[in-house]
């Protein structure tokens, strides 16, 4: 016969048997009697400090005097905008708050695509780099077919005397700037080789000019730009903006 082992506790002793829906509510982390929960309070309230709300103010006020002096005085200009654009130029200018191409220009709502960066450069094609910029090239050509595609400098760029200040053990200042002015540096090393003995301020008025023909060359390799030049119904043309002396010089590359 097999046997029969029986364990027989008091029931003083008798082990608690926890029910599994039901766990033990005490914590399994003892903590000291003393401790106190720390009291989380709500995060505070950003305050607003108004310069937001002014620049706000700013904008819209703005946009009232453009819309009720130019926008509801001009309706035939502004009405077939709301279904296309048909613009004849693409035009690269620097992002410098003095230069406003489209104002410089004389352009119209609908007259020109525009791209705006650091000095108003176009780098050379490579197909997986400077993508925002190509982007903007292929679109101006293939889809837009824009006429002429116009690089303008201009006067005092702060972008064109970084250019001409790199040196080559030279730390970085900041993240970007550096590496994308280097599209320059051709138009640099031709600078400093033929107009070494200028003062370092009529360096740069000669790189502004040098750095829009070097974006000027570096359009031709891009194949679509290089395509319609070579049948004819795409130009390009170079242009500096003096807002110093309020002029512009243009010329064909």
């Amino acid at each position: 016969m097999g046997g029969c082992c029986c364990c027989c506790f008091p029931a003083s002793a008798k082990p608690r048997r926890e029910n599994p829906m039901h766990p033990a509510t005490e914590s399994l982390i003892q903590r000291n009697p003393d401790h106190t929960v720390p009291h989380h309070h709500p995060p505070q309230e950003v305050k607003n400090t108004g310069k937001g709300t002014k620049a706000a103010v700013r904008l819209k006020t703005g946009f009232e005097r453009f819309k009720t002096t130019i926008y509801d005085k001009n309706l035939k200009l502004f009405e077939p905008l709301k279904t296309s654009q048909t613009p004849k130029y693409m035009v690269f200018a620097c992002s410098d708050s003095r230069v406003c191409p489209t104002l410089t220009l004389g352009l119209q709502p609908g007259e020109a695509f525009t791209v705006r960066n650091i000095a108003g450069m176009v780098p050379a094609y490579q197909e997986k780099r400077h993508c925002s910029i190509g982007s903007a090239i292929e679109f101006a050509v293939v889809v837009l077919k824009v006429e002429c595609i116009v690089v303008m400098g201009h006067s005092r760029c702060a972008g064109i005397k970084e250019l001409l200040s790199l040196k080559a053990d030279r730390p970085h200042a900041y993240h970007f700037i550096e590496d994308w002015v280097k599209v320059g540096m051709n138009a640099k090393r031709k600078v400093l080789r033929e107009n070494r003995l200028l003062p370092f301020d009529d360096q740069c008025t000669v790189l502004e000019k040098e750095a829009v023909n070097e974006s000027l060359a570096n359009l031709k390799s891009y194949p679509f730009v290089k395509d319609r030049l070579r049948k004819g119904t795409l130009s390009l043309l170079g242009a500096r903006y003096d807002f110093v002396n309020v002029s512009l010089e243009t010329w064909n590359p």
